[in-house]
């Protein structure tokens, strides 16, 4: 089913088509009203201590991404991989995530999905239209198997998210009661829509699916849902699902247990930035979801360092900071979830290809994305094949065909299969090796430092080629610097924007800079970011 492909530029850049999630459709809204900034003196994960500000996120799309186990199989689905992956294929791959130095894995939804029985295997494949949300799709695995994955991921210090699709289910409906006795009510999601929608005018849908939200937590340990086209549900269902996640998982706390205790959500509005305001977090005086990804600074990121799937890119560093992405867009409790990819999105590979850039640049532009992502104030999530650079062959010559017809365009081409050292046969080339142990080295320098992931984001500098921030928390200070042109910059540095300090030690080179006079000149490498931590 063909998936439309949201753009950024326009008016205020904020023109918007929009696309399903895991497959489906989605009708184009009017493009949204760009509020003044609210005001930035407390931001959620700027200088904060909340555990989820560190989060570290690595998606797996679990039909596509590794095949552990013959006996649990699709065959089909949306996108060019093999759609054989299932549960013990993740667990096989436990050691590779945990390599990366991530610290928390969010998998595509588990739910079974009466495969066959409404017509469309490869949409049952995705689970994005489930109909039992207790039990485990038999062809990805089984219960017992996800609770063998949750544990052997917190054993390796792994939280775990499942993917809850709490607006929409099969087209069959849901095929049993709960183990509490319910059912959601249902109604037509109109014609051509490819399941039914979730009725929440009637109070039995949300006492449904707030079983479900804490049944994970309280049977299995979950550690969080990432929330699945949060806008078919209003706040106030939010507030509420939040609420009983959030109070089973201090349950759990109290108990005197590790894991299952996170209660993180991350909802799912593939919208501007009004739009996220208003349909995930709501006011800071009343909120609903604590979190949500930050489509419009990923749209920006790749404007920047390679092509949006519009073709639209090359916008130098102001697209990094503009009206439309800022984060000044949304309340105060808010803490945006930034990625670079995902399973909607075309890869970042791909995207380079899409728009006819250096192929020498290829692995110089994908750090230099990484490195925007590990200097971000909040949680950040990784696309499984990020880490070795990965891209679908050829495709920028299926997109001139009709490469919708064949599964492999746009938001589909990124369902590839996985590509996993030891497990799958994969061996790396000599550059995907290297980019894997540079975003490993990145990550760790990431969580060794607070003031990346949750330090006070001061504004320094977006000027042509050239973007930078200072972070910094009450014990430490970071200057970031990001040059995103294929030519060297540099950039003079205001001591007067420092704390006190004799030098400036890049984090990853181990290069010293003198502090002295008024200003500090730092040479920008093309396409690279710098680590400064003043000393």
């Amino acid at each position: 089913m063909k998936q439309g492909t949201l753009r950024y530029g326009g008016l205020l850049g904020a023109a918007l088509l929009l696309t399903a999630c895991g497959s489906g459709s989605r009708s184009e809204p009017q493009p949204p009203v760009v509020n003044p900034p609210l005001a930035t003196a407390s931001r959620a994960c700027h200088g904060h201590d909340q555990p989820a500000c560190n989060l570290r996120t690595y998606q797996v799309m679990v039909e596509s991404f590794v095949d552990g186990d013959n006996a649990a199989n699709y065959g089909v689905g949306y996108g060019p991989s093999r759609h054989n992956g299932d549960l013990q294929g993740i667990i096989d791959s436990l050691d590779h995530i945990k390599s990366l130095n991530v610290n928390a894995i969010w998998l595509t939804p588990v739910f079974d999905s009466c495969a066959g029985q409404g017509g469309d295997n490869k949409l049952d494949a995705t689970g994005y239209f489930a109909c039992d949300f207790f039990t485990v799709d038999p062809r990805f695995g089984s219960n017992a198997q996800l609770k063998q994955l949750v544990d052997a991921a917190h054993q390796r210090g792994l939280y775990l998210f499942l993917d809850g699709v709490f607006g929409h289910v099969n087209k069959v409906g849901v095929s049993k009661p709960s183990p509490e006795g319910r059912l959601p009510a249902l109604k037509s999601g109109g014609v051509g829509y490819p399941g039914q929608l979730v009725d929440y005018s009637q109070p039995q849908s949300l006492a449904y699916f707030k079983e479900v939200a804490r049944y994970w937590v309280e049977q299995y340990g979950i550690d969080g849902w990432r929330l699945d086209q949060a806008y078919q549900l209003g706040l106030d269902e939010w507030r509420a699902i939040r609420s009983e996640v959030e109070q089973a998982s201090a349950a759990r706390k109290a108990a005197g247990q590790q894991w299952g205790t996170l209660g993180y959500m991350v909802g799912e509005v593939w919208k501007g930035a009004d739009e996220i305001r208003a349909q995930a977090y709501g006011p800071s005086d009343n909120p609903a979801l604590a979190s949500a990804f930050d489509f419009p600074l990923r749209y920006g990121l790749v404007q920047a360092l390679a092509v949006e799937e519009s073709g639209k890119g090359g916008q130098g560093a102001s697209v990094l900071d503009a009206s439309w992405n800022k984060v000044e867009s949304y309340p105060s409790h808010a803490m945006p979830n930034l990625m670079l990819g995902n399973h909607d999105l075309v890869r970042f590979g791909d995207l380079l290809e899409r728009g006819h850039l250096n192929p020498a640049e290829y692995w110089l532009r994908h750090k230099a994305a990484f490195s925007f992502l590990a200097a971000r104030s909040g949680p950040i999530t990784f696309y499984y094949g990020e880490e070795f650079g990965d891209e679908v062959p050829g495709f920028t010559k299926q997109v001139s065909g009709d490469c919708a017809a064949q599964g492999l365009c746009d938001d589909h081409v990124a369902r590839s299969d996985g590509k996993v050292p030891g497990v799958t046969g994969f061996v790396p080339s000599a550059e995907q090796a290297e980019l894997k142990e540079w975003l490993a080295r990145l990550l760790a320098l990431r969580a060794k430092h607070p003031a990346l992931y949750q330090g006070e984001r001061v504004k320094l500098v977006v000027d042509g080629s050239v973007y930078g921030d200072i972070k910094q928390t009450a014990g430490e200070q970071i200057v970031y610097l990001l040059n995103v042109s294929s030519t060297p910059q540099s950039y003079a540095l205001p001591v007067g924007k420092l704390r006190s300090g004799s030098t400036l030690l890049d984090l990853q080179s181990g290069e010293s800079l003198t502090i002295g006079g008024s200003s500090v000149t730092v040479d920008l490498p093309p396409l690279s970011g710098r680590f400064l931590l003043l000393q």
